[in-house]
């Protein structure tokens, strides 16, 4: 296992970003926050420290490069969300709050794979658990990311290899069956992941709903957080009531 090089810099982020909204925002389970204000993000065999420092000024721990060509765009940086917020009807009061209430979180470009299995977790069940799991299922079949103390999320290969029985340790109950049929459907390419950003939206809905556990509700949300497909707007019970009354 090898030492893991990280490179300090400071860089400027103009744009709405708020770590704390991220990290509560139910899109992401692996990112935590650390003592002395630090956040800690894991993406694949990528590894981020992030630190604010003043308004819109940030340090960040990362691989040499890592910023530019990883982090930027996990962050989805390209795209001005103060902008796209400028363009809503601000005669509209409900939506204003709205938008002031969700302003800083950023719509992350996560891995697919690993989204996929995320939501398949995220299923009846609270973020707490959900992260719990997730870690335990990186530490049980993950490779270890340098010498970080930190794991990959497994892949669909290694997890299609795995027994029901063999996930007992995760506490996943019902799911550790979703979970092995999703890696073997992945890995057989029954699911194709790379064709999804491609096809017309029912379809790409459809291909996900293969699956055992996926739902239209897990569908979208892994369309949303994990192909970045903003068309999708994963809608659970509690959103139903808000709209009902509204």
């Amino acid at each position: 296992m090898g030492a893991m090089e990280l490179e300090e810099n400071t860089v400027q982020i103009r744009d709405d970003f708020d770590p704390d909204k991220i990290l509560e925002s139910g899109q992401c389970f692996r990112p935590r926050k650390q003592a002395e204000g630090w956040y800690r993000f894991v993406s694949g065999r990528q590894l981020l420290y992030l630190r604010p420092l003043r308004s819109g000024t940030y340090t960040v721990r990362c691989e040499p490069g890592a910023w530019e060509t990883f982090w930027h765009g996990y962050f989805d940086l390209g795209r001005s969300y103060a902008a796209l917020r400028g363009k809503l009807d601000s005669r509209d009061d409900f939506l204003q709050r709205a938008m002031e209430y969700g302003r800083g979180i950023r719509v992350l470009r996560q891995d697919r794979w690993e989204a996929l299995c995320s939501f398949i977790i995220s299923q009846n069940n609270n973020i707490k658990r959900i992260k719990g799991i997730i870690e335990r299922l990186c530490r049980l079949l993950g490779q270890p990311i340098g010498d970080s103390g930190f794991f990959s999320f497994p892949t669909p290969e290694k997890l299609a290899g795995v027994t029901a029985d063999q996930l007992a340790p995760l506490r996943c109950g019902f799911r550790a069956r979703y979970l092995i049929d999703a890696a073997q459907r992945v890995r057989s390419g029954q699911v194709r992941l790379d064709a999804i950003p491609s096809m017309p939206l029912e379809e790409a809905r459809r291909e996900l709903m293969q699956i055992c556990g996926v739902g239209p509700k897990v569908a979208d949300c892994v369309l949303l957080f994990g192909f970045h497909r903003l068309e999708c707007c994963p809608i659970d019970v509690w959103m139903k009531r808000v709209f009902a009354v509204l």
